[in-house]
Parts: C-alpha cells; sequence; structure tokens
C-alpha cells in the first residue's frame, strides 16, 4: 500500500512539472470552457482536468493528476494499448466510453488533437456526454420505423407550409413523393373539385391561434381518387414560442364516410318523402362522386318480370328508354341475367361476354365495357330490381366498390320497399283487398269529383247499386272460398263492361256501387241491362257450376241527389225493391221507395222498442199425429207482434228487419227464454203438451255460448232436454264455422232434439243429414200447398216421406189447410202435421181450451214408418 502511494505522489509530481510546461494561455482556455476537457502529456497521464470534467465524470481533479487517460475513457472499438485509443479517438467528434468511479459507463463523444509544446507532445481532450442524445437518435429511429410503416399519412411541413418529410405511408395513401411536394402546399395539390374550399384559411387561423386543428375533409389522390381523410394538424413551437412546423396526420375514412355520407343523405330523403326515382338518383350521384370510375344505374322489376329504368343520370335517357319493358333472363344482358339468377353478375368485356349479344348494342356505344350488377332484393328475398356498376375499361370491382355495393344495396331495398309498403299502404286503405277495386272511402271521393266534373257542364249522370241474388247460400253450400271467387268473377265483370270514365267499387259483402257520368236514364237502364247479361253468365266454384244473378238499383244525378251518399242511398231502396220483385232485374229509384225505406226505418226503432218493453208475444200452433190422429206432438213458438199504433206486423216483414239490423239473435234468445218459460209453467199446472219446438237464428249457433245458454235455461225452469226441440235452417246444417258444428254436436249431447225446418228447398244433401244429429224434418209448406194441383208435388212429398223413414227421422208436414191435403197426407202415412186445418197459431190460454175440447192426448213418441198413421 505504501508502495502504491508513494507511485501515486510521484505521477502527481511528474504531472504537476509537465503542466507547467504548458503555455499559460491553454490553461486559461481549459479553466474556463463549459465542455469537459484535459491534457494528456507524452506518458498518457492526465495533466490537467478542467472543473467541467470534473462535473462529468465526478472526480476532483487531485485524485485525477497523474491518472492513466485509459481509466478515464476508451474507445468502443478497441481493447489496445494507450498510443493505439489515442490514434483511434485523434480528430473530431468520436464515440468513446466514459468511465465514472461508481463503475458504470456512459457513451460519450470525443474530440482529441495532439499539442506540441517544445520537446513534449501532449493531447488535449474535450469530451460531451452523448448518451441522451444516442437515447433520442435510438429513439428517433425507432420512430422513424413506426411512422414509416404507418398507415396513416404523415408528414412534417415548415412554417411557410413547405414539406419537409413524408412517411411511406403518405405515398402509399395519396401516391407522391417528398420531392413532388417541394414549393407547394398540400392543401393546393391533394384538393380537387369538392375539396372544402375553406380549409386552409381554417388551419391558418388555427396556427394563429397556436392551436391544432382536427376536421374532417375530402382530398384527392395523385389519380384523381376521393379520399375522405380525418386530418390531425398540430403545430411544434420550440422554448421561445417560435412555430418550428406541423406535424399532420392524416387516416383514410373513406369507408365510413362513405357509408355515413350515403346513409345520411338517403336517409334523409325517405323522411322528407323524396320520390323513389330522386331517392336512387341521389345514391347513383353519390356513388358516382366517390368513385369517379363508375357509372351507376338502377333499374326496377315489376311482377310481371319486366324492367323499367329507375336512375341512371349519367347515361343517356335513350338508353333508359330502350330498357324500359325489356324482360329478365338467362340472356337478357347483365341486368336481366342477374335479376332472373337472383346474385350478382360480372362481365369484364360486354363486348365479347355471350351473355350481353342482345344488349350490348345499348352499351358499347357510350364506351362501357365492362358492369358488375347485383339484384336488388326485398327483406323476404323477392328480386325488385337490380344495381349496376359500369366501367370504362375491361375489369372487375375493387374493394372499395365491394363496400360500395354492400351500401347501396341496402339503401336500395330500403328504398323500394318503403315505396312497395307505401302502395300497400295506400291500397289497403283505399282499395278492396279481394276485388281490387276502390273501397267505400275512394269511390266516394272519385264519384264527388266526377259528380262535380258533370255539375260544371249542367249533365246527368246514374248512380247503380248491385246486390247479388242468393249470395249467402253460395256461401253456406260452397264455403267462403266459393263466395270470395264469385265477388272477384263479378268484380272483374263490372270493371269490364264499365271502363273508361265510369267508377266502379265494392260497397260491402255483395254489394257494388257504380258510377257513370254524363250519363242519361235511358242510357243507364241499357247500362244496366248489360251488366245484368254480365253477371249472369255461369261461374264454376270448386266442382259446382254457378249461375248468379244480381239486383240493380239506379239513382240519377242531380234529380234524386246531389252528393254521392243520398245517391248511393236511393240507388240501394231501388235495388232493394227490384230484389222483393224477385230479382234479377233493375229498378229506377222514386219518392215512393223512399217512403217505404223510412218505414223500415221506423219499423226497425219500434221493434228495437218492442223487444226492450217485452211487447212482443209467443203463439202456439199444435202438432199432431198417431194411429187414432188424435195425439199431441207437440207444438211449434211463432212470433208476434202487435204494435199499439200499426197494428198486427206479420213475422214476414218484421223478421228480414231484424235480420238487417242484427237483431234476430237477441230476438231469438228472447222466443227460447219465453217458450222454456211457459213449458215450465204448463208443467206446474199439470198441462201436458210433450214438447215445444222454437226456431233459432243461424246467428245464434256462431255463437259459442249457445249450448251453455240453452242448458242453463233448462235447469232454470226445470225442464228435460226431451222437453224442447230446436228448429234450425239448411243455413246452419251447412255453415263451415267450426262453432256451429260443436253447438250441435253439444246441444245433441245434452239431449235437445234438433228439426230441419223447410226441408226440400234448399241444399241439403243426404250425406250432411246422415252426418248431422238430425232427429226431425219439416217437410216445407209449399209442397203441401201444392198437393191437389201438381203432381211433382205429390212425387216429391212422398220421397221426403220416404228419406226420413230411411234415415230414421220424423217427418212434419206442416201448412196443412184442406181435407185432401189431409187425406193424402194420411194415405202416405205422415206421421205428423201441423197446419190450420187443425189449429191456427194460438195464445197459451186457448191452446188449452184446444186441447180440452178436441180431446188430445199427449204423445211421447210418434211411430215413423207403416201403422203410423193419424
Amino acid at each position: 500500500m505504501l508502495g502504491r502511494t508513494l507511485t501515486s505522489l510521484t505521477s502527481v509530481r511528474d504531472a504537476q512539472a509537465s503542466t507547467d510546461l504548458l503555455p499559460e494561455s491553454l490553461w486559461h482556455v481549459l479553466e474556463q470552457s463549459v465542455d469537459a476537457a484535459f491534457v494528456v502529456d507524452g506518458r498518457h497521464r492526465v495533466v490537467l482536468f478542467n472543473p467541467a470534467a470534473e462535473a462529468l465524470w465526478g472526480y476532483p481533479r487531485e485524485d485525477v493528476h497523474g491518472m492513466p487517460f485509459t481509466r478515464l475513457l476508451s474507445s468502443p472499438q478497441s481493447d489496445s494499448s494507450p498510443d493505439a485509443t489515442l490514434a483511434q479517438l485523434l480528430g473530431s467528434h468520436r464515440d468513446a466510453v466514459l468511465h465514472r468511479p461508481d463503475g458504470s459507463e456512459v457513451a460519450c463523444s470525443v474530440s482529441l488533437s495532439k499539442v506540441r509544446v517544445g520537446p513534449q507532445v501532449f493531447h488535449t481532450a474535450f469530451v460531451r456526454d452523448t448518451s441522451d442524445q444516442k437515447r433520442q437518435l435510438e429513439r428517433l429511429r425507432q420512430l422513424s420505423i413506426v411512422v414509416d410503416k404507418s398507415d396513416n399519412a404523415i408528414f412534417v411541413s415548415a412554417p411557410d407550409r413547405e414539406v419537409v418529410y413524408v412517411n411511406s405511408g403518405f405515398t402509399r395513401m395519396l401516391g407522391y413523393r417528398l420531392e413532388e411536394l417541394r414549393g407547394i402546399k398540400p392543401s393546393q395539390l391533394l384538393s380537387g373539385a369538392h375539396t372544402d374550399a375553406s380549409l386552409d384559411d381554417r388551419i391558418s387561423q388555427a396556427m394563429k391561434a397556436g392551436e391544432g386543428l382536427q376536421t374532417e375533409v375530402l382530398l384527392y389522390t395523385k389519380s384523381g381518387r376521393p379520399l375522405w381523410l380525418s386530418a390531425a394538424i398540430n403545430p411544434v413551437h420550440d422554448e421561445d414560442g417560435t412555430l418550428l412546423g406541423l406535424v399532420s396526420v392524416l387516416s383514410d375514412i373513406t369507408q365510413t364516410k362513405m357509408h355515413q355520407v350515403l346513409h345520411n343523405k338517403v336517409l334523409d330523403a325517405l323522411v322528407h318523402e323524396w320520390s323513389v326515382a330522386d331517392v336512387m338518383t341521389l345514391i347513383c350521384r353519390e356513388v358516382e362522386h366517390i368513385a369517379p370510375e363508375l357509372t351507376v344505374s338502377i333499374i326496377t322489376v315489376d311482377n310481371e318480370g319486366l324492367m323499367h329504368a329507375l336512375a341512371s343520370p349519367s347515361l343517356p335517357e335513350a338508353w333508359a328508354r330502350k330498357i324500359d319493358g325489356m324482360a329478365i333472363g338467362p340472356r337478357a344482358g347483365v341486368c336481366g341475367a342477374a335479376a332472373w339468377r337472383g346474385r350478382a353478375v360480372l362481365v369484364k368485356d360486354i363486348a365479347s361476354d355471350p351473355l350481353c349479344a342482345g344488349t350490348r348494342h345499348l352499351t358499347t356505344p357510350l364506351g362501357l365495357r365492362a358492369c358488375w350488377t347485383h339484384p336488388i332484393k326485398s327483406s323476404s328475398g323477392r328480386v325488385l330490381g337490380t344495381l349496376s356498376f359500369y366501367y370504362r375499361e375491361n375489369r372487375g370491382p375493387d374493394e372499395l366498390h365491394e363496400r360500395l355495393a354492400d351500401t347501396c344495396l341496402h339503401l336500395c331495398s330500403l328504398t323500394l320497399e318503403r315505396e312497395q309498403t307505401n302502395e300497400r299502404v295506400h291500397q289497403l286503405a283505399f282499395y278492396d283487398t279481394l276485388t281490387g277495386l276502390p273501397n267505400r272511402i275512394m269511390f266516394s271521393a272519385k264519384a264527388e269529383q266526377a259528380l262535380a266534373n258533370v255539375a260544371q257542364v249542367n249533365g246527368t249522370a246514374a248512380v247503380l247499386f248491385i246486390d247479388l241474388d242468393r249470395f249467402k247460400r253460395v256461401n253456406d253450400a260452397q264455403g267462403h272460398a266459393a263466395g270470395d271467387g264469385l265477388l272477384r268473377d263479378v268484380a272483374a265483370r263490372l270493371s269490364e263492361e264499365l271502363g273508361g270514365i265510369n267508377i266502379v267499387g265494392r260497397q260491402a259483402g255483395d254489394e257494388f256501387v257504380a258510377v257513370l257520368p254524363m250519363c242519361s236514364a235511358e242510357q243507364a237502364g241499357s247500362v244496366a241491362e248489360r251488366m245484368l247479361g254480365a253477371i249472369a253468365t255461369p261461374t264454376t266454384a270448386g266442382l259446382m257450376t254457378l249461375h248468379p244473378s244480381a239486383s240493380i238499383g239506379v239513382a240519377m244525378f242531380p234529380d234524386d241527389g246531389r252528393d254521392i251518399d243520398l245517391l248511393v242511398r236511393h240507388a240501394d231502396m231501388a235495388m232493394y225493391r227490384a230484389k222483393t220483385d224477385g230479382g234479377g232485374s233493375f229498378r229506377f229509384f222514386s219518392l215512393d221507395m223512399n217512403r217505404l225505406a223510412q218505414e223500415r226505418v221506423s219499423l226497425e226503432t219500434a221493434l228495437r222498442e218492442a223487444l226492450r218493453l217485452d211487447q212482443l208475444k209467443l203463439q202456439y200452433q199444435p202438432q199432431v199425429g198417431g194411429c187414432d190422429g188424435r195425439q199431441l206432438y207437440g207444438v211449434e213458438a211463432l212470433l208476434r207482434w202487435h204494435h199499439a199504433e200499426l197494428g198486427i206486423i206479420p213475422p214476414a216483414r218484421f223478421v228480414p228487419v231484424a235480420e238487417e239490423c242484427g237483431l234476430i239473435a237477441e230476438l231469438s234468445l228472447w222466443v227460447l227464454r219465453q217458450a222454456c218459460a211457459q213449458m215450465a209453467d204448463w208443467r206446474q199446472r199439470g198441462i201436458d203438451i210433450p214438447r215445444v219446438s222454437v226456431n233459432v237464428s243461424a246467428i245464434n249457433f256462431r255463437d259459442p255460448q249457445l249450448s251453455l245458454q240453452i242448458s242453463d235455461l233448462l235447469d232454470e225452469h226445470g225442464l228435460e232436454p226431451g222437453d224442447l226441440t230446436l228448429e234450425i235452417t239448411e243455413s246452419v246444417m251447412l255453415d263451415p264455422d267450426p262453432d256451429v258444428l260443436e253447438n250441435i254436436e253439444a246441444i245433441y249431447v245434452l239431449g235437445v232434439r234438433l228439426s230441419l225446418d223447410d226441408f226440400g228447398t234448399g241444399y241439403s244433401s243426404l250425406s250432411h243429414l246422415h252426418r248431422l244429429p238430425i232427429s226431425e224434418l219439416k217437410l216445407d209448406q209449399s209442397f203441401v200447398r201444392d198437393i191437389d194441383t201438381s203432381a211433382i208435388a205429390r212425387t216429391l212429398t212422398s220421397s221426403v216421406l220416404r228419406i226420413g223413414e230411411s234415415l230414421g227421422m220424423k217427418v212434419v208436414a206442416e201448412g196443412v189447410e184442406t181435407e185432401s191435403q189431409h187425406r193424402f197426407l194420411t194415405e202416405q202415412r205422415f206421421p205428423v202435421l201441423q197446419g190450420y186445418l187443425f189449429s191456427p197459431p194460438l195464445p197459451p190460454g186457448p191452446l188449452e181450451e184446444w186441447l180440452d175440447t178436441h180431446g188430445y192426448t199427449a204423445a211421447r213418441e210418434v211411430e215413423t214408418g207403416a201403422g203410423a198413421t193419424p
């Protein structure tokens, strides 16, 4: 240790001796230098170590003087001798490694020069710590790599906006290299027809305020392609606030912006109720704006498969006219084939592709060489039209075109479906869905306008009300599908007969109305005759041939009314007169009809009042039979109405009114309740009447609660099911409504008998009789009335009896009024008879007297077949 200390002291003395040889001026310069500096003598020892060096190394100079310089500094390239190290470091700004007392090493830069003082050689070293610089350079290197590989376009410009740096992303995105931007503002070079003209001013204002600018702008590439870019432009200042330049980052948002712009513009157009053609033209123009190399067309396809040019703003009108009406198909050009196949079709060479053989004459003269077409489909998959991108070179779509097609197809589908929805809503609101004729609202609007036009020229017009005869029987016998088919046929015939300026509409059900402008009464009569003939043409319904007929009422403008509602009402009255006169004819309105219609309204009001106040009454007509003819089979409850002012009103007059105004169901239930109450009274008083028959309307049988109501009535009055028989019409038996069949089955299970009234006058078939639980047939009185005069009536009467016998059903002959009728029916062995010959319908009291007077006894059952003679 003592040896090393002595050696160190010796080195320090030698270093001090060497320092004395240095010029004083050099000493002062080095002492004042802000850079770390030291001097090495010829023996490689440090002889001078300035204050900046002390700070850099952390050594006091006393510890360094006489120290070999290689302990302070070494070359990163070599670990050789001090002479070799000096040789490597000699010169300006050499890389070196600085060694600190704590053993750490720091990168530095050395400027080493040789100094001769007399015979002595010294080396002066100026040293700078470059570790931060190295780190910054490495960071810049890494940043440069990242910036260069970025997909964003990044460029740096001087305060005067001249570009001094662009990354490779800038060149890839916009097509320009740095040398092409010399002396030009980027905004000038990249702006185009649709760039925001205020962009340059907004950048200047932001720079003056010392702020950055975030914006979206449409710029153009070197090739002219428009790009929507998100631009972030930020100023760079030095410590004094002086503007050093601008750093700009551009991100391609074309896809997002394309989607946003197209969607926003199209949806805004839809909200503002643009026409479908204008919306489609907007789509075409926006696509051509985003991709100028495209020519766009949109075509619709109608229900018959015919094409119609809807929007093609960059194509001549002559092209659109030639396309209009062409049929889609596998060889109908690109558009027709895409619509026919239901998938996209690409033709890269229209001139040679066989698919375009029949249509290339439409496109090649326009310079269009390729086409890419997509079908536009509804949400249900139906082809509504096509979207076509045409090219002026032989090529196919790129990624931008694919994105555009996806966006546009959605918008086109939305637009066309909205249009169809609007049309459908209009159709549903103003047209009858079954026949396609104007409904009451649309008919009235058209008719009012037509009548106003007629009134301006003091003309006349006719309003016709057409109602099909016996239409309900078609529905009952063949089902509603057959009825609907007949209505469609009649609507088509009316439309064909009444073309031109005439207006035809469907009023409701089987009712149609028509307005014949500028038509005289004579002409209206001729048209009505012609319409009756057209309607009467036979038509098929399922396996049946129908022979429809109609009743027509005619009202004349202005004599019978000046507004359409009144004229329709008067024509309806005239139609009703034609129907009551037998149907298959027409009648003109008269004031007498108006009086009758008013009477019907008054009758309806009175009937409602009578039902509410319990002013209706029941009478009962006996049904007799048995071997001795002195047995009471039962009674039929018949409704009677004696009005205080109008007198006796027959059922034939008020029952149709009840059916028309919707009172018939309530009326039937009233009769049913009254009849059950009367039977209960007879039972309590010991008056032996076997059963009561009650007519129940077809409407009641469609009520799911009917069987429950009947059961409740029987329980309420303490009656047995066998005490009640329900008479139904053939329309009930044939009604396809499932509630009707369920009621029939439930009533049968309950034990209440069912009787088929007016048998032989309708469409009944043996299959229905066999299938349904019918216990009784009532022979229609029209057959009984003609027994004396018609052999056919006698034959049919006998046939009905045989049908009943074969099916195990009792047959009741009603309407017996003469002895000859009685004699024939007795000979035919009819089991039950009913009619005025035995007794008219009677109130309960007189009926009881009649029973006592005539000695009829109650028959619990009446046999059918031989031996069952009355």
